[in-house]
């Protein structure tokens, strides 16, 4: 069985695929590794592969902004990851193979963490881990229930810095999962980084 360090250290090395090649930092995740809630992503961007950490860039501020919103926070009650560790060029949507090569780290990452709550941010994501037709523009914000885990489609932080329309449906989708959070692990709420 693999321990969260030795899951950190096998990511932190991983050429599974060419994204290895040009990357500057793997970018693994951030967060309490014993988080109930989990939010995963699709790939780091240039922020990310430069600082090491999901979610740092402009889309990152604004998803810390609507963490906040519901009092989450990416350093003691969430963890935050992505299904690619390692940027794509100029920051294209992963490559199916790409996705393939590391699935099994965020397989680990949930099985260890073992959240109650999983929020996938975009349509990559949602389509990767929900199910494979999913409709992020008309689907998010929407439960779906999985081996005892709820999962809920978000639109991605960085869709709704191109569209502020979308900004309404973004800060409903996080007060629906404050709702679900009270339901079945009010807990989050008074965790402290471990």
């Amino acid at each position: 069985m693999t321990t969260w360090n030795e899951l950190i250290n096998a990511g932190m090395e991983c050429t599974r695929c060419g994204l290895c090649q040009e990357r500057h930092h793997v970018v693994f995740g951030v967060g309490n590794p014993h988080a109930k809630v989990m939010f995963i992503g699709e790939g780091p961007g240039e922020q990310e592969d430069l600082q090491g950490e999901p979610f740092v860039g402009r889309a990152g501020q604004l998803l810390d902004k609507l963490l906040y919103a519901v009092d989450l926070d990416r350093r003691t009650n969430v963890y935050i990851t992505n299904i690619v560790k390692c940027r794509p060029p100029h920051n294209r949507d992963p490559e199916q193979a790409e996705q393939d090569a590391c699935i099994g780290y965020l397989r680990e990452q949930t099985r260890l963490i073992r959240p109650k709550i999983i929020v996938t941010l975009g349509r990559i994501a949602g389509t990767k881990l929900i199910k494979p037709d999913l409709k992020i523009t008309r689907e998010h914000g929407t439960w779906f229930e999985r081996r005892n885990v709820w999962m809920m489609p978000m639109l991605h932080p960085a869709a709704v810095l191109r569209n502020q329309n979308q900004m309404e449906g973004a800060l409903r989708d996080f007060i629906i999962l404050r709702e679900k959070i009270n339901e079945i692990c009010p807990e989050v709420y008074d965790m402290t980084s471990s």
